[in-house]
């Protein structure tokens, strides 16, 4: 892969976005590398939790303006379709935790795809930009649901509207993110979550995903019959019986993702 680095190591996958010298920002190939790292993490059984970084100073920046300007290049509703909307479906839809750690300047859409994480956190120093009205569009990659979803309509309509960058302090206080890091720990201590992550109950975590992907489109009903069916599913589970087992034997868990 030329445009992301990618590599597995206690059974966490990392993702790192890599072409610092444009602050990380997208085009095709890139977008095509990302798609087909997801599709790894998801069919490669070893892999228990995702992370999802970029390199430099920025996590990402967007979209690429020169591939938009490029006479040749492709068109905007390509870009989306085949792009942005496959990414952030496909972070969703993994069935493991998915730790968003943002190094840097998050903007557009790279802003976006920060927010689609399981679990989100930044160094001190991040920013994030819902950069879209400065150049005349509308946020996408799932912006204008995950983000009213997380800090309100009222919050989520000004930070489209204004295009204001905000801190990573900003960002967690309105409840954009789960934690800020200081610079000075913030790789170790994102790997340190992921790696968490990937010794709990993998399968567990997938169900409980789920269910809140569904959440804020169900009744409370409905909510609460899918609930019953997960809850089945879960306690069907070989991590079940171990933490049951673990709990009564007074130690540690050792689960599987099973």
């Amino acid at each position: 892969m030329q445009h992301i680095l990618f590599s597995i190591e206690n059974n966490v996958a990392r993702i790192t976005f890599n072409r610092p010298e444009v602050f990380n920002a997208m085009h095709q190939a890139m977008r095509t590398e990302i798609l087909e790292a997801l599709d790894i993490c998801a069919s490669d059984t070893s892999i228990r939790a995702v992370l999802i970084t970029g390199n430099g100073r920025a996590f990402c920046a967007g979209e690429d303006l020169q591939e938009v300007t490029d006479p040749q290049g492709p068109s905007l509703n390509t870009i989306i379709s085949t792009g942005y909307n496959p990414i952030v479906q496909k972070i969703r839809n993994l069935e493991k935790p998915v730790v968003v750690a943002v190094n840097g300047v998050a903007a557009g859409a790279g802003a976006n795809i920060a927010i689609a994480g399981d679990v989100v956190v930044a160094t001190a120093s991040a920013t994030f930009t819902q950069a879209f009205s400065k150049i005349g569009l509308i946020p996408d990659s799932g912006g204008t649901w995950t983000l009213p979803r997380l800090v309100g309509f009222q919050r989520a309509s000004a930070l489209m509207m204004l295009s204001e960058k905000i801190t990573a302090d900003d960002a967690q206080a309105m409840g954009m993110i789960w934690k800020v890091f200081h610079d000075e720990t913030f790789l170790t201590e994102s790997i340190e979550l992921a790696e968490t992550l990937a010794q709990m109950p993998t399968r567990g975590l997938a169900l409980t995903k789920k269910a809140l992907n569904a959440s804020f489109d169900n009744a409370f009903s409905d909510q609460l019959a899918l609930e019953d069916q997960l809850q089945t599913e879960a306690g069907n589970t070989a991590d079940y019986r171990e933490g049951v087992a673990a709990f009564l034997e007074k130690r540690k868990p050792a689960f599987k993702g099973e």
